[in-house]
């Protein structure tokens, strides 16, 4: 995405409007969180370092957790449920921790692509890279109708969510773990 696509660009899949590879960049936790937003006496550099920080942490407790339960031979929908969250975990903890200093800054305003190592460096130090998204499916837009309350009137846009492989993973395991939970959890 970064060296082939203009931050923002984006193209149709599947004929439809509402499928759509969509450059983004994303320098938060899940929809663009950032935690100096909340704490507002942290700095944007500060918030990324702590955001960086509990992936790695929790990344290697999701890994300890799946060692032990393979050892232990727990049922294979839970190792592969928690497979999936430990690896897409590591795919966003690749962009966060590296792409910063792997990867020339992305820039909408100067229509260029990224450039892989550049010659002065990349665009942030490490631990301070943004997690690249791509894929959007914008399902619905238009005004929401009057009667429904606080948000009546306004725009709004059915699955805003821009997101990636890694995004889709974690969110595959999450999901086998609720849909079968027992058989993930049989003595629970």
């Amino acid at each position: 995405m970064k060296t082939h696509f203009v931050l923002d660009e984006h193209i149709t899949i599947f004929g439809a409007d509402w499928a759509r590879i969509h450059f983004t960049e994303n320098k938060g936790a899940a929809w663009g969180f950032q935690l100096n937003n909340v704490l507002t006496f942290l700095s944007e550099n500060q918030a990324k370092i702590i955001l960086t920080l509990f992936r790695v942490v929790a990344i290697s407790g999701i890994g300890y957790w799946l060692y032990s339960n393979i050892k232990k031979q727990a049922s294979s929908i839970f190792i592969i449920a928690v497979s999936l969250i430990f690896a897409g975990a590591i795919g966003n903890i690749i962009d966060s921790i590296f792409y910063g200093i792997l990867f020339e800054e992305s820039s909408r305003t100067l229509q260029n692509v990224a450039i892989f190592l550049p010659e002065n460096g990349g665009y942030a130090s490490a631990f301070h890279g943004r997690v690249v998204d791509m894929f959007y499916f914008p399902m619905w837009s238009g005004n929401l109708p009057n009667w429904i309350p606080f948000k009546g009137g306004q725009p709004f846009t059915f699955f805003n969510a821009i997101f990636n492989v890694a995004d889709f993973a974690i969110s595959s395991g999450v999901g086998l773990l609720i849909f079968f939970n027992k058989k993930a959890f049989p003595n629970g």
